[in-house]
């Protein structure tokens, strides 16, 4: 293999050009000729030891993804997208031109420290955005690396990731899968290949594929695209860039879409921006005004102090950074920085998140759609009993050869699983693997193994065996094999045979297949399904000897009791039949699965009945009793017959007292008014078909109802709209919501596993595909694969959900509260006659604190299990609940007092210049301080007071609050004519600093009356042991923690001045001193205060 190779392989995948790939295809021998070509078997598969060299000459099986946008790009990004920064860079281009003009030697100072906070708060913003990109492109490598891909090796199947895929490999694919690279379809059961190459070629029809017979038959398989029905082999001809699909790939990079939650806040957002807005415009106005009316009574001559444009430049500045602080930016950010951190750690949960929104509206999910098989089970299926030919399972040691030989026969026909050799291992489905483990049982060994039996039967090859895959419509599957075929392969033991045509050509051209059957050929029909429905079809059945005898009424109700008592014991029960000589009645070779269905399915002989235990997962119990107090309905919707159903449900905790179980074939007969009177008790449908699944999660959220008669008549064409609409399922858009309150559903989650699942997965709120056992479709039509099939990672992924939310809910707390805070003492010192007291650097300051550095904090704490002891909320709930306005009303009004009286008394009290640099650093700090402070006072949202809680959990939180503690510090000491402030002494800042740690008391004085949230705010009735984690923290306990809160903060302070003993003489009076002057400031400077008490406290001290 060569380069020649590689140009002989890309003359068979040229876009759009079936007729000259089947040309070059001839050309080249066909599929054999190919097989030959890239020296590979098509039951032995490609060696090992020639993956390398297959890498270098044609390439691996990845396109490299366009490359993320680089931490300059998010830089200017951060800038160019933001026009009131970009004002904010004029003004301070115009003022450090203005300063440097008046005043060389320090006129430049404000200009360019305006210009380096907006550099500052950039940088910060480009790296926040920079670690979210990396993090999803990480969340996407790992969905490449998922192990979905079945290929042969050295005659072994192997399970790989997609991007380990080679040229020559040969890759079994099954309904469900996406195909990893191009390729030839080389074997394939009876109705070919149906693929799906839409995402491709946009041909909205499926595409017939077929093997190659130098006609006009399709036989090229496009990486990318989905099989939608039938299975065979391919082998691969083109990966990588080298494939149709690498070729688009890298014009199709596309950007995360907003999240539902994402644009609420953007409304938000705006709103506040408009209300900043106005307020900077008020301030500008003001400052304006008094300005004129200082020129006025001629107060302020221009002459000798600033001119008019420097006047109006200032005014302008603070107007400027008014609107920067207001405009919230930090909302949106949260949500990016709640999200990209709880991805991460749902990943940990074995949730991969594919859609950002799930993970938000996962939180408030008000059902669940769970499949039962995988989900709620291990899907760890083993065979515990049965009957086979009248012989109970104890007893299949007397088994005579006969009827154990068609036992075999059928279970290694109908499956395409297989046991990985030496192990317990099953690759393919479970519920084949479970009955090929028995198999393996001494008393079930046959002279050939199922690896033989399946090599006779020559599947997919001219003249050999056909199969007709499971439906799941039927629940049910078929293959038609010749009974008389030579039976001479040995087994390898991996799955394939050592002795077949192929594994001999390797190198060499291959004999040619039979065209036809044999003249002695005698079809034998093996079919395989769920075992009362298989039943109804069986006139015959298998004797303890091995006769054929005529099915009675008797004997069929014997059956029927044998899957009755299965059943109860929630064993999934499948039956095995078959029927001789089907050649006479149909031609065998261009037969259909439906004519198969139809002419063959019928008249069977029962061969046995086998009852298949998969147990329960043990954690599941309690996942659902969570759910149950999370306010969420959980339904099973499964294939299983109905006892089957209920008996898991029971054990589950699913089906309840005055819950309903009902099979699919009742379900459709309802009418949508039917259905809706009993979906609040409907719990468990069984035999339920995916359409079954897909009409009731409609019904839950009316997704995809038909808006019109239009719409309606394509689902049913041959139905009456006026006379039939109010009678046939689904319903339509207008009769669904004139049936609920408002028009507002609920809020569903649906679990899917195969090809089938895609629809309903798409209709539901949240789609969740299984990891494991999951199709490509459905993974790719959901938006969390559950990766290891678990429903308890189903209550994690609402867990974190509602973490998201409620984190988001914090921040914007902390964030009004801010934002409230210092847009309003801005207007009223300018209203005052004050130089604003924050000035820009300060107010971007600020801005850093309020929008990223609070995203940072509140945007990843991690959940706490009271969030499961709450209802979910409703749709169009408020985002800010009744306690939230409480605590941002209480702080704000606490803040704006304590700033306010700084503003007015705090020159008198610090005895310092009214106006000065020094006392607009004293406010300054106070202010930075009390949003330090409260920030661990918005880690809660309701009542409860526990400021400290998990803190050490929260490592970032705390990060961020040393860190501004820190810059503070640094601003304030440091800073100078940069930022406007002048060094403080010890004692003003112990005394600023606990000023603004008054918020923590406020906080617990503020929750003492609680304030429960709406009613209306949540999805449901309240029932007992829900929202106890907001109620059930009493009065003594906030009181304690406050005391621990204080007491921390003591023994911070005392081991700070042990450590500065030296310089600031640090004795007990100091600590008097300081508790007495602001016992002063608060007191004595309103006389018309009189309190006795207040007078005691000071005489003791």
């Amino acid at each position: 293999m060569d380069e020649s190779t590689l140009a002989s392989l890309l003359t068979l995948n040229a876009p759009q050009a079936l007729a000259s790939n089947q040309k070059n295809l001839k050309k080249l021998g066909g599929p054999d000729g190919i097989l030959d070509l890239l020296e590979t078997s098509l039951h032995d598969g490609i060696a090992s030891d020639s993956i390398a060299s297959r890498e270098s000459t044609f390439g691996q099986n990845f396109t490299p993804s366009a490359p993320p946008p680089t931490f300059l790009s998010l830089l200017i990004d951060s800038v160019v997208e933001d026009a009131t920064v970009q004002i904010l860079i004029v003004s301070a281009l115009v003022s450090l031109a203005v300063g440097v003009y008046d005043d060389p030697s320090s006129g430049w100072i404000e200009g360019t420290a305006i210009i380096a906070a907006v550099v500052i708060v950039a940088f910060v913003t480009a790296g926040n955005d920079y670690q979210k990109e990396q993090q999803f492109r990480k969340l996407e490598d790992v969905a490449v690396s998922a192990k979905d891909v079945k290929v042969i090796r050295d005659g072994e199947t192997h399970e790989l990731s997609s991007k380990e895929v080679v040229v020559g490999d040969v890759v079994l694919l099954e309904p469900g899968d996406k195909i990893p690279a191009d390729g030839i379809l080389t074997l394939c059961d009876a109705g070919g290949v149906v693929t799906d190459e839409s995402s491709l070629t946009g041909e909205i029809d499926g595409v017939e594929k077929a093997n190659f017979d130098g006609t006009k038959t399709d036989p090229f398989l496009l990486s990318g695209c989905n099989v939608s029905s039938g299975s065979g082999h391919m082998v691969v001809i083109a990966v990588g860039k080298h494939s149709q699909w690498g070729v688009i790939k890298a014009s199709l990079e596309k950007e995360q879409a907003q999240t539902p939650l994402q644009e609420k806040l953007d409304d938000m957002a705006a709103m506040i921006g408009y209300i900043g807005m106005a307020a900077a415009a008020a301030t500008f106005i003001a400052l304006m005004v008094i300005r004129f009316l200082a020129i006025k009574n001629n107060t302020l001559d221009l002459s000798t102090d600033e001119g008019w444009f420097q006047t109006i430049l200032e005014a302008f500045i603070i107007a400027v950074t008014i609107v920067v602080v207001a405009v919230p930016e930090g909302l949106p950010l949260a949500v990016t920085i709640s999200l990209a951190f709880s991805t991460k750690k749902m990943l940990k949960d074995n949730n991969l998140i594919r859609h950002l929104h799930a993970c938000e509206t996962m939180g408030n999910a008000t059902n669940i759609c769970s499949d039962k098989t995988g989900t709620l089970t291990e899907n760890k299926m083993k065979v515990v009993d049965g009957v086979f030919g009248e012989v109970t399972f104890n007893n299949t040691s007397t088994l005579s050869s006969d009827v154990k030989l068609r036992v075999v026969e059928c279970i290694a026909n109908c499956s395409t699983a297989t046991v990985e050799s030496g192990t317990n291992h099953v690759i393919g489905n479970k519920t084949e693997g479970g009955m090929l483990l028995m198999l393996q049982h001494e008393e079930w060994k046959t002279e050939r193994d199922y690896h033989q039996i399946r090599e006779a039967s020559r599947f997919g090859e001219n003249g050999g065996g056909r199969i007709f895959p499971f439906s799941s419509e039927n629940k049910s599957m078929s293959v038609l094999v010749d009974a008389n075929a030579p039976q001479t392969a040995t087994s390898n033991g991996n799955g394939h045979t050592k002795s077949t045509p192929r594994k001999s050509t390797r190198g060499k051209k291959a004999a040619p297949a039979a065209s036809a059957a044999s003249a002695d050929a005698s079809f034998r029909l093996y079919h395989k399904g769920a075992a009362e429905r298989v039943l109804e079809n069986c006139d015959f059945y298998t004797a303890k000897n091995g006769e054929v005898k005529k099915m009675t009424a008797a004997k069929k109700k014997e059956f029927n009791k044998y899957i009755h008592q299965y059943a109860l014991r929630a064993l999934r029960c499948i039956a095995l039949t078959h029927r001789d000589d089907c050649q006479e009645d149909v031609d065998v070779h261009t037969i259909n699965g439906e004519t198969c269905a139809d002419e063959l399915e019928n008249g069977l002989t029962l061969d046995a009945i086998v009852g298949i235990a998969d147990p329960l997962r043990p954690e599941v119990p309690g996942a659902i009793s969570v759910c149950h107090r999370a306010g969420i309905t959980v339904r099973m919707v499964t294939g299983d017959n109905l006892e089957t159903a209920v008996a898991i449900a029971k054990e589950a905790g699913i089906m309840t007292e005055d819950g309903i179980a009902m099979e699919g074939a009742e379900f459709r007969e309802l009418t949508p008014a039917q259905l809706d009177e009993i979906l609040p008790n409907l719990q468990v449908l069984a035999r339920s078909s995916p359409n079954d699944k897909m009409i009731l999660v409609q019904r839950l959220n009316g997704a995809l109802l038909p808006e019109d008669e239009e719409a309606w008549k394509l689902l049913h064409p041959l139905n009456n709209w006026k006379k039939d609409k109010d009678k046939l399922l689904p319903g339509y858009a207008a009769e669904w919501k004139a049936a609920r309150e408002n028009g507002v559903g609920e809020v569903v989650g649906v679990t899917g596993d195969g090809t089938n699942d895609g629809p309903a997965l798409k209709a539901a709120d949240v789609g969740m595909s299984m990891g494991i056992s999951g199709t490509d479709v459905a993974k790719d039509a959901s938006d969390i694969v559950i990766l290891d099939d678990n429903f308890t990672s189903i209550v994690k992924a609402v867990l974190w959900g509602r973490s998201v939310y409620d984190n988001i809910r914090k921040f914007l707390q902390f964030q009004l509260t801010v934002n409230v805070v210092a847009l309003t003492i801005t207007f009223v010192s300018s209203v005052g006659g004050y130089a604003p007291p924050l000035n820009a650097v300060m107010m971007l300051w600020v801005n850093l604190i309020m929008d990223t550095m609070g995203a940072l904090a509140l945007g990843t704490e991690p959940p706490s299990d009271t969030l499961l002891m709450r209802r979910p909320y409703k749709r169009d709930a408020s985002l800010i609940s009744l306690p939230m306005w409480r605590n941002i009303f209480f702080q704000s009004v606490f803040q704006l007092i304590l700033l306010g009286w700084l503003l007015f008394e705090g020159p008198e009290f610090f005895t310092c210049a009214d106006g000065s640099k020094h006392h607009f650093t004293l406010l300054f700090n106070a202010f930075v301080f009390a949003q330090i402070f409260n920030e661990f006072n918005a880690r809660e949202i309701g009542d409860t007071f526990d400021p400290l809680k998990n803190i050490l959990k929260s490592p970032m939180f705390l990060g961020v609050i040393v860190s501004t503690i820190v810059g503070q510090y640094f601003i304030v000491e440091f800073g100078g004519d940069f930022t406007s402030t002048v060094p403080l002494t010890q004692e003003e800042w112990v005394i600023t600093a606990m000023m603004g740690a008054f918020s923590v008391p406020l906080g617990l004085f503020m929750r003492i009356v609680p304030v429960s949230e709406s009613e209306s705010s949540f999805a449901g009735e309240k029932k007992e042991g829900q929202d106890e984690g907001a109620s059930k923290q009493g009065l003594g306990e906030k009181i304690w923690n406050l005391l621990v809160i204080v007491f921390l903060m003591l023994v911070a302070y005392v081991v700070y001045e042990v450590q500065t003993e030296d310089r600031y003489n640090w004795d007990v009076d100091s600590c008097q001193k300081i508790v007495l002057k602001l016992i002063d400031g608060w007191v004595d400077n309103y006389n018309s205060i009189d309190n006795p008490d207040l007078d005691v406290v000071k005489q003791e001290l």
